[in-house]
């Protein structure tokens, strides 16, 4: 018989004490951080690494995940940023890491039994990432998460009409990002039987859409969201129409930004469209710019010159460090009034000077990145078409077609990715 084998009782031994020594104490922080959680009291860091590093099978942490979650769910935005403080402090000490960040939220998600909550931790998350130390690990991971969870083979394509559910029609209603629903009215006109809306759900959230898109239909692509969004306008004639125009996608839930689902929405609802109106044939959005106004306020009298074509208007730019600002304000008031065919020419050209800017390989405006980032190309500009307050305020009423055509989106995606924005012929004269 070896030394070896000789230790071998004392040292199996001395692993059982170990282990039950272990399982002491983590039983002793999961009853103290129980308690705390009970009180107004929050726990300790050393305390909230439990919760990471615990079995997912273990009673005792899984019960104090479930308390963790109805507190976090209950508590104002002051108590939900200490909360996440505290996860932050005890994931980073945890040596090896591992998965242990992963073990965290699929406990919580258990217990919760609901991907509310964790969907409403990651928009925290978003929101303090810069102000709490350590929390951007777990946003990071909880992004992946997420990621797997909202693949969009698990998602359901639903249309949304005017006999869905109130709840549902509510909700329409509260998370439209684009275009403010201010009545009933205004909503009925938007999911009427001759419009479309279409949703994506979640089976474990289906209650609530994640993103949707409303459609309107047309002859001839559409040029000015009012006429669109005016229930007194009359309604489209759905057997005569060429046009599906896509005029306001909204995304509901902020703990989702960066999980990509909306292209895949547009290629559904595309495929729906044809399947029941054969006779369309184009596919374009009325889109906002909406960082148009804050770009071109930024632009001194050197970039103005270098954007600006009449000569008249490059001298008077000249060294005016204000020279951007002054054309806000003085295409704002053309729009609301009389423009003349001068400043509306300039107005469109600086727009789809905008709209070509590239930043880290992306589109710098926000809603050019998401449709070219689809393969799709920029049609049409059109003047003074959105003059409501939010659209004079982010492009000076200004808005834009991106025109979907479905054998050329691979192409432009090509161009896209080599720095060129495609751009419709019709806007060449610009």
């Amino acid at each position: 018989m070896t030394a070896t084998d000789t230790q071998t009782p004392e040292r199996a031994l001395a692993v059982v004490d170990a282990a039950a020594g272990k399982e002491k104490e983590t039983q002793g922080l999961i009853a103290r951080l129980s308690r705390w959680l009970d009180r107004d009291q929050l726990p300790a860091p050393i305390d909230v690494q439990t919760l990471f590093t615990a079995r997912l099978t273990d009673v005792a942490a899984n019960r104090l995940a479930k308390q963790w979650s109805k507190r976090y769910l209950e508590a104002d935005a002051k108590e939900r940023r200490s909360l996440l403080a505290g996860l932050a402090q005890g994931s980073a000490v945890l040596e090896p890491r591992e998965d242990q960040g992963l073990r965290l939220f699929r406990r919580l998600y258990a217990q919760a039994e609901s991907l509310k909550l964790l969907v409403e931790l990651r928009a925290d998350m978003l929101r303090w990432r810069n102000q709490v130390a350590g929390l951007s690990v777990l946003e990071r991971e909880l992004e992946g998460l997420l990621g797997s969870w909202f693949d969009v083979g698990m998602l359901e394509l639903r249309p949304i009409t005017w006999d869905s559910p109130a709840s549902l029609l509510e909700k329409l209603i509260q998370y439209e990002a684009v275009h403010e629903i201010r009545s009933w009215e205004e909503l009925k006109h938007r999911v009427a039987g001759h419009r479309r809306c279409y949703a994506f759900f979640h089976p474990r959230m289906s209650d609530v859409p994640l993103i949707f898109v409303e459609v309107a239909f047309a002859t001839q692509m559409a040029g000015n969201v009012q006429v669109l969004l005016d229930p007194q306008s009359p309604p489209d004639d759905t057997g005569k129409a060429r046009w599906a125009i896509f005029y306001s996608i909204s995304n509901t839930q902020p703990g989702l930004r960066g999980i990509s689902f909306g292209n895949f929405l547009l290629k559904r609802v595309i495929d729906e469209l044809v399947s029941e109106l054969p006779r369309l044939k184009s596919f374009a959005t009325l889109s906002p710019i909406p960082g148009f106004a804050d770009w071109l306020g930024k632009q001194d009298g050197k970039a103005m010159q270098a954007l600006l074509h009449d000569k008249a208007d490059k001298q008077q730019a000249l060294d005016d460090p204000e020279s951007g600002l002054k054309w806000v304000d003085r295409l704002k008031s053309a729009a609301a009034g009389q423009a003349s065919d001068a400043i509306q020419r300039t107005g469109l050209r600086l727009a789809v000077q905008y709209l070509k800017i590239m930043k880290n390989g992306q589109p710098l405006d926000p809603v050019a990145r998401f449709h070219l980032g689809n393969g799709a190309r920029i049609e049409r500009v059109n003047w003074a078409a959105d003059c409501s307050a939010k659209g004079m305020a982010q492009s000076c009423g200004i808005m834009t077609n991106y025109l979907y055509e479905l054998d050329q989106l691979d192409d432009n995606l090509a161009l896209l990715a080599a720095g060129k924005p495609k751009v419709g012929m019709n806007l060449r004269w610009l």
